[in-house]
C-alpha cells in the first residue's frame, strides 16, 4: 500500500492552526510558533498570512496571533 502524497505547506498551515488553540485571548508570537513547531519564522509568517486571508486567524493589537472568531464559532 502506498502512502498518499501530502502537501508540506498544507501540513504546516494545519500545524500552525492547531498551535493557535488556547491563545484566543493573549495570542502567540511568530517566534513562539516557530520555536514550538520547529519551523523558520518565514515559514510561520507565510502560514499565518494564509490563515488570516482565509479568515481563520487574526493579528491582535499586541502583534500576536490568535484564532479568529469565525473559527471559534
Amino acid at each position: 500500500m502506498t502512502t498518499p502524497r501530502t502537501s508540506d505547506s498544507g501540513a504546516r498551515i494545519l500545524r500552525v492552526l492547531k498551535a493557535l488553540k488556547g491563545y484566543s485571548l493573549t495570542g502567540i508570537s511568530n517566534g513562539e510558533l516557530a520555536k514550538g513547531l520547529g519551523e523558520s519564522p518565514a515559514n510561520i509568517n507565510r502560514a499565518i498570512n494564509t490563515l488570516i486571508a482565509e479568515g481563520l486567524a487574526v493579528k491582535l493589537d499586541n502583534g500576536r496571533f490568535a484564532p479568529s472568531i469565525a473559527l471559534l464559532q
